[in-house]
């Protein structure tokens, strides 16, 4: 069988593709810009092109026809547009990651199903991404395009830990802010619900999906069985760190106002997503996928991430403008208290 991953280098996609490049039934091919290759496992063979430019990637797909065509780095309609242009004649079957954001927040019920409400008020991404989901969907209704959704939810891998809050460089700051025993932010009291899962936990239940006739036509979250609040999740990574957590709860609506003047959009990811407790029903993907499992919880995960990131310079990437933003909120917060 033969799929093409469009990206494929990412949190999510590598998993996927190193786990395929471990079968000897799946021929791998990656279209990106060819600016990870050496992260690519033996085998898998790449077209360089920019998406962007429809008519090279048209040119260079010519006479190329594929079981699965994975798309992970399309976020609005114009680009899934594109893509049935490109590939409604060239796929038996197209994935389209769309994510768990686009679910309401907060539901009717904070046990999540494919049957939820898509709509989120908060956040233009996750917006997006429903309207990517319907314009696919309705090619797949008027012409029977061969869509399959997935939604994942907080996917994570060696390269990173999963945090709340945390600025543009990504998690490496607020744990350092651990290390050095200072205040870390935590949305609301800390007691909201989440779910992290490990990106080779994903990768099962997505390969499964892939070239799955009962996928066809058909939405499916993935993500894994553990359900951990925020401060059990921020008390794991002090835990392995050897470090005492000093945590400090912030509302997600004063996160919200206050990371406008930063050039923070915690009105999108604390009050749209990561804020609310949600708990994920999957199993309508283990209907279809009876392999899938959890096999990396949290708590091991965080060491296989912190030993790898420790390790590499590279993935530790410093932030002082956020160090800043949380000194100052820690302050305005506590002076507040003290005048009241």
């Amino acid at each position: 069988m033969k799929a093409l991953f469009i990206g494929g280098t990412g949190t999510i996609s590598m998993a996927i593709v190193r786990r395929l490049a471990e079968k000897t039934d799946w021929e791998v091919w990656l279209l990106n810009r060819g600016r990870r290759a050496a992260d690519v496992p033996e085998g898998v063979r790449t077209i360089t092109a920019d998406m962007n430019d429809e008519a090279d990637v048209a040119e260079k797909l010519q006479g190329m026809f594929f079981d699965t065509v994975c798309e992970f780095i399309g976020f609005t309609p114009d680009q899934v547009e594109r893509d049935w242009r490109l590939f409604r004649d060239k796929t038996r079957q197209y994935i389209y990651i769309s994510s768990a954001s686009a679910y309401l927040k907060p539901a009717a019920s904070w046990v999540i199903t494919e049957g939820t409400t898509l709509a989120n008020p908060y956040w233009e991404y996750s917006r997006n991404k429903i309207a990517c989901e319907e314009f696919l969907m309705k090619k797949h209704r008027e012409e029977g395009f061969p869509v399959t959704i997935v939604r994942p939810s907080h996917t994570y891998d060696e390269r990173s830990i999963p945090m709340a809050v945390h600025g543009r460089n990504g998690s490496w700051q607020v744990v350092r802010r651990i290390m050095e025993g200072k205040p870390v932010i935590i949305p609301g009291d800390g007691s909201s619900i989440w779910t992290v899962t490990f990106n080779t936990d994903f990768a099962r239940g997505f390969v499964g999906l892939m070239g799955n006739r009962h996928a066809i036509g058909e939405a499916f979250q993935i993500t894994g069985d553990e359900n951990l609040t925020w401060d059990q999740i921020y008390q794991t990574v002090a835990d392995a760190l050897g470090k005492k957590l000093v945590p400090y709860h912030v509302s997600a609506d004063f996160l919200a106002a206050v990371g406008k003047k930063y050039g923070y959009d915690y009105a999108g990811e604390m009050l749209g997503d990561k804020s609310v407790s949600v708990v994920f029903d999957n199993r309508k993907l283990k209907r279809a996928v009876p392999a899938m499992k959890t096999t990396v919880p949290f708590h091991v995960g965080v060491h296989k991430a912190l030993n790898y990131i420790l390790a590499h310079p590279e993935c530790r990437r410093e932030d002082p403008d956020f160090d800043v933003f949380c000194d100052r909120v820690v302050a305005a917060l506590e002076k507040a208290k003290s005048e009241v």
